[in-house]
């Protein structure tokens, strides 16, 4: 199932009158300033609750998650990332939550237990000086150290790792993080519903992007100025990835010859950056007219993330730019009716591939020969990338409940960039679109 498809149809290219200032706006389905979700934040001046994740979420959680490790035969694990946190115990503090394959979790807090009791609907939450005062309350509880342990292993530090390998000790301790992640692969309802709050927000980021852009304004400098506007309809601004050497950031935009460079980022372009210190993303270069530029942007609302990619243009798009923007616009509707339960990830990369071969786009696709990236989509949740990746030879089964980022691009070396990157959720009996933004090319006319 696709959604919004039409919006395509309709409007190859999406042009904006600066003299009608309501275009951008009605090509975008007329939002409203402010967001309904956002009110919680940044509302009418009145009394709103604070955001929770409800009780019943965080049981059907634990629940799985018991399940699993059992399954496992893991007899606990020790989780301290923050997300993982975030998601079991519905806080972010600091703490290390421990949890038994059989009995209740105890969450124990560094810092800031106050926060931490108000936020978190566990029963036992417990306030530590030190991370030494843990086994003892632990004992004066009944637990034993398990046979089997589990960490995060794919995000903790070697050092602290052993730090807490040495305080809880077990006969064995194994990796826990592949069991939490294909738990937090499955989506509930309340957690796609706030997946759809923060779409609302990306599409107004997007409406924004379209009336402001504009030539000579530098790209780094631009990219603040719809990151701004995003923090001021609810974007949280901190976006979350769990690999600890990505340094994640909002100012994706690769305009004309930058976005026919490769460099350091796992992506098909990397773009120049602001210098050697930071070479990927936006530049000091100023916008120009007639030249492609992709925006790539990150939203997060309440911890779950959107990452959205469309091509913008001053004046008027390149033909050949267009072309390939329409071209990775049709791999990304294949790739919608490609997705559904039962098929595997790396089968859908392997639609892309063939799609964009077939219709002369192969060298371009995913990057250029040589530099090619091996995925065409990631899950997405409470961090920007998540399980499964869409890549070659994965054999994950795609299942109902699965979020997911599609992002076929295509890359002339040396030239430009062109792309498109929309969320989707799997239903039983398919896809459809969690993202908002209209599925077109958009070009601002000055005159």
């Amino acid at each position: 199932m696709i959604l919004r498809r039409e919006n395509r149809r309709k409007l190859q290219v999406t042009r904006m009158d600066p003299s009608n200032r309501m275009s951008a706006k009605e090509a975008f389905g007329g939002l409203p300033p402010i967001c309904e979700s956002c009110k919680e934040i940044h509302g009418d001046g009145t009394s709103k609750e604070p955001f929770r994740v409800p009780a019943a979420e965080i049981r059907s959680r634990g629940d799985r998650l018991r399940s699993a490790l059992r399954r496992a035969k893991m007899g606990a694990m020790a989780v301290v990332q923050r997300t993982d946190l975030f998601y079991l115990t519905g806080t972010a503090q600091t703490g290390l939550l421990w949890f038994p394959s059989r009995g209740e979790p105890v969450l124990f807090v560094r810092r800031f237990f106050p926060r931490a009791r108000e936020e978190c609907p566990l029963a036992e939450v417990l306030p530590v000086r030190s991370w030494k005062d843990i086994p003892s309350l632990l004992e004066k509880r009944g637990y034993r150290p398990p046979e089997v342990m589990g960490m995060e292993w794919d995000v903790l530090p070697v050092r602290q790792y052993r730090f807490f390998r040495d305080l809880l000790p077990a006969a064995r301790y194994e990796d826990v993080s592949p069991l939490l992640m294909a738990v937090r692969m499955q989506k509930s309802d309340w957690e796609i519903a706030q997946m759809h709050r923060t779409a609302e927000i990306s599409k107004q980021v997007f409406e924004f992007i379209h009336r402001s852009i504009r030539p000579g304004v530098t790209e780094i400098a631009f990219t603040g100025e719809y990151e701004s506007f995003a923090r001021s309809i609810g974007h949280a601004a901190g976006l979350r990835v769990r690999d600890c050497q990505t340094e994640v950031y909002n100012w994706h935009l690769l305009a004309g010859a930058a976005g026919g460079e490769c460099g350091l980022l796992d992506s098909p372009a990397s773009g120049v950056g602001t210098s050697a210190a930071f070479p990927c993303g936006a530049s000091q270069r100023p916008l120009a007219e007639r030249e492609p530029i992709l925006i790539d942007v990150g939203t997060v609302h309440n911890g779950y993330h959107m990452d959205e990619t469309r091509m913008f243009a001053i004046e008027e798009l390149p033909r050949e730019a267009l072309a390939a923007s329409r071209a990775s616009m049709e791999i990304h509707d294949a790739l919608i009716d490609a997705v559904r339960p039962g098929v595997t990830a790396g089968s859908v990369f392997d639609t892309a591939v063939r799609m964009a071969e077939r219709m002369g786009w192969g060298k371009a696709f995913l990057g250029p020969p040589g530099h090619k990236v091996r995925f065409v989509g990631h899950g997405i949740g409470l961090e920007l990338v998540e399980p499964p990746l869409l890549a070659k030879g994965r054999q994950e089964t795609i299942t109902a409940g699965m979020t997911l980022a599609l992002e076929p691009k295509l890359v002339a070396a040396g030239r430009f960039s062109a792309g498109i990157e929309s969320v989707v959720e799997v239903t039983a009996s398919g896809a459809r679109l969690i993202s908002r933004v209209p599925v077109d090319v958009f070009v601002k006319k000055m005159k």
